[in-house]
């Protein structure tokens, strides 16, 4: 007896047909769900003879004989469905979400003005520094971060919190806080330190805002820590510091600005001011009464605690995890 080839055979015990077959039968029986199961994307429509794509919308045709589509539009992008066959048109996004009365407006215009004016006065602080008026753009830029809070907390009260909104308050922050506050500091050290070692640290700052806000933007919010410095906190910081005219040597000045552009970038655990307001008032004595002995050593060791204490939280929750 001649031997065959050996082939590959289905166990006689299994209770599923092989191949082709059990797909036809799950094609011609069984729920759509089962059916969607079969779906092959780029499969030719009997009616249009043009291939589904996927970079819009993927359309989906279930079965052989069923002239039925699923439009399932890609995330972010609002798509018109069509039952015709033909292209999807894009559908506007209103930058105002709800209600779109004149109240409604003149709350949205206000907030977004002052986004605006934070925008603005982070230029005016770097035509000023690029003037050498480094104290007034260090004031410029504590306005900044006044506006900058001041939007988003009308944006909540009034109730015309958007996504519009918050991307342009991210933009402006990046130019504010990104490239202002660099501009500010460099103005400040250039003559107390090496212009080359004032030009890399501070555009490692620029570089930690523009990934710290990218990540924000992505990231899951937080109620009680923020994940590394805020980029608005690191700013007041170093506006402050340009401001009050700290009595340290430009290198340690200038290894504190790495520090902070470090600390913007890091998965250290921050808490919110909101949780500090929290805290029990007599624990707000020794840095009143420091600031009223010797304020610009206060604000050095204010700083200098709110920052050890991310690495301190994180230690504390891997211990307890």
């Amino acid at each position: 007896m001649p031997s065959t080839p050996w082939r590959r055979r289905r166990p006689t015990d299994s209770p599923r047909p092989a191949g082709r077959r059990w797909a036809g039968r799950l094609r011609r029986g069984g729920s759509l769900a089962r059916q969607a199961l079969l779906v092959r994307v780029g499969r030719r429509s009997a009616e249009t003879g043009r291939a589904a794509t996927a970079t819009r919308a993927e359309v989906l045709h279930i079965g052989s004989d069923s002239a039925r589509t699923l439009t399932i539009p890609a995330p972010g992008v609002p798509v018109d469905v069509s039952v015709d066959g033909s292209d999807p048109a894009p559908v506007s996004i209103p930058l105002l979400p709800g209600e779109r009365t004149m109240s409604r407006r003149a709350s949205f215009a206000l907030v977004n003005a002052c986004t605006l004016a934070s925008l603005g006065l982070g230029l005016l602080a770097i035509f000023l520094a690029m003037d050498g008026q480094v104290r007034i753009a260090a004031a410029c830029l504590v306005a900044c971060v006044i506006f900058d809070g001041l939007d988003g907390a009308l944006a909540r009260k009034l109730g015309v919190a958007s996504p519009f909104g918050a991307q342009m308050d991210s933009l402006a922050d990046m130019c504010s806080f990104g490239l202002a506050a660099p501009v500010v500091v460099y103005a400040s050290l250039a003559d107390q330190v090496p212009q080359a070692a004032a030009a890399i640290a501070t555009a490692l700052v620029a570089g930690c805002a523009a990934i710290r806000l990218a990540r924000f933007n992505v990231s899951p919010k937080d109620g009680r820590f923020f994940c590394g410095v805020p980029t608005t906190m690191v700013a007041a910081v170093l506006a402050l510091t340009v401001l009050i005219g700290l009595p340290l040597p430009g290198m340690v000045q200038l290894a504190g600005v790495t520090l902070l552009a470090f600390a913007m970038v890091s998965s250290f655990p921050y808490v919110k001011l909101a949780r500090l307001l929290k805290l029990p008032p007599w624990l707000w004595l020794l840095p009143i009464v420091g600031a009223l002995l010797e304020p610009r050593m206060t604000f050095v060791l204010i700083v200098a605690t709110y920052l050890v204490s991310g690495p301190l939280l994180w230690m504390r929750t891997r211990h307890t995890v």
